[in-house]
């Protein structure tokens, strides 16, 4: 486990330098199929009822999750047989692919640098690849909110939550909880045909993210402060509008991060066609704008550094 613990340092390392390579093939994205595959295999064998879509959902969740624990575990393992170095190189690589710092960097400043040009069409479609919600119609407004919603939420999902299962079993757990991320990604959706199926996964997502997501906030008002934010609206909006969205967990950063920049977000949005009625997180103190974006980028990096400090400091005392 001191390994694991060295590991997940230099994967954080790693991502902050280079970001996720797209000519490397991911292993989220082979979790990405299995899920595919499952959900395929399953509503051919159980009934198209709701109680037969929870159960395929229920089963889809554990040969997953158990499969994206078992299979790094097993490959560590046998690593380890062969060199202690060997393990260490490759638990590194494997916390490096679970985090995702520099790609929500680099993926929402995509969106910034098409608005600086004006190319509002660039940056919806560029906002299209990070967000789930329709985007043809957004204005700029509209689609630089997306982009700090978006930032601001994933900042648990991408970084804060995956450093919080590394630092507690090793690349493994970080491993499962991408899975049961990625379940919710695929399957977690109100509408049909997730509606029941996807019930299990959204449910267990949260429940793994209850806990990160409830450390994230206060550390991200403490990286506010360290950029000069306003935490004392921060802390007001975060108390307040911290359980504003329909997920137990997705307001929290969101509504910490609308408080800090003085900002609204959320609101109605579109989503396969059927509008969703939402309610606003934080107050409009002054009109959002485009720098926005990098900015929440900064405070992200900001609340990751601390979330690592934090969480290591924990770990290394452990360790004693």
């Amino acid at each position: 486990m001191n390994l694991s613990f060295y590991a997940v340092l230099i994967g954080f390392g790693i991502d902050l330098l280079i970001g996720d390579p797209h000519e490397i093939p991911h292993p989220v994205v082979w979790i990405g199929k299995l899920i595919s595959a499952l959900e395929k295999q399953l509503r051919r064998i159980f009934s198209a009822t709701i109680k037969g879509e929870r159960m395929a959902g229920a089963v889809i969740w554990i040969v997953t999750a158990s499969l994206s624990l078992i299979i790094p575990l097993f490959i560590l393992k046998l690593c380890g047989m062969i060199s202690v170095w060997l393990r260490l190189a490759v638990e590194s690589v494997m916390c490096w692919q679970i985090l995702a710092a520099k790609s929500l960097w680099d993926e929402s400043m995509k969106v910034y640098a098409a608005l600086r040009d004006g190319d509002l069409a660039g940056a919806r479609k560029a906002v299209s690849m990070i967000v789930g919600r329709d985007t043809q119609e957004l204005d700029e407004a509209a689609v630089t909110r997306a982009a700090v919603e978006t930032v601001a939420e994933n900042t648990v999902d991408g970084v804060t939550a995956p450093l919080f299962f590394l630092m507690l079993g090793g690349a493994p757990l970080g491993f499962l909880y991408k899975a049961v991320n990625t379940m919710d990604s695929m399957l977690g959706y109100v509408e049909p045909p997730y509606k029941n199926i996807g019930l299990v996964p959204a449910r267990m997502d949260d429940l793994f993210n209850w806990l990160p997501a409830r450390l994230s906030a206060p550390v991200m008002l403490a990286a506010g402060w360290f950029l000069g934010l306003n935490v004392q609206n921060g802390w007001k909006i975060f108390r307040r509008d911290r359980l504003s969205h329909a997920s137990p967990n997705s307001a929290h950063t969101e509504a910490a991060c609308a408080g800090l920049l003085g900002l609204r977000l959320a609101g109605n949005a579109s989503y396969h066609g059927v509008l969703h009625e939402k309610p606003f997180i934080g107050d409009e103190l002054r009109p959002i704008v485009p720098e926005d974006i990098p900015l929440t980028c900064r405070l992200m990096y900001a609340t990751t550094v601390l979330f690592l400090f934090l969480t290591a400091s924990v770990r290394a005392l452990i360790l004693l």
